[in-house]
C-alpha cells in the first residue's frame, strides 16, 4: 500500500494567485479576440467562456484569503 504524501501547503497562496493572473491573462486574450472576430458565434462563446472565468476568479479569492487566514494561524 502506497504512503500518502504530507499535506505541504506552504505554497497554496503561491499556487492560487498564479491561477488568479493566467485566468485573468486568458481573459484579456479573449478580449483581444472577440475584438478582432466578426464571426458572432465566436463571440458569444468567448464572453460565455470568459463570465465562467471571471466566476473562477472571484472562487479563487475567496479561497486565496481563507489560506491566507490558515496561515497566519498556523495550520500550514
Amino acid at each position: 500500500m502506497k504512503k500518502r504524501k504530507p499535506d505541504d501547503r506552504r505554497d497554496n497562496a503561491q499556487k492560487i494567485q498564479k491561477n488568479i493572473d493566467m485566468t485573468k491573462h486568458n481573459i484579456e486574450i479573449a478580449e483581444e479576440m472577440i475584438a478582432s472576430t466578426d464571426n458572432t458565434k465566436t463571440k458569444k462563446d468567448l464572453k460565455e467562456k470568459d463570465e465562467r472565468r471571471g466566476d473562477a476568479i472571484h472562487a479563487f479569492k475567496k479561497e486565496l484569503r481563507d489560506e491566507s487566514t490558515d496561515q497566519k494561524n498556523g495550520y500550514n
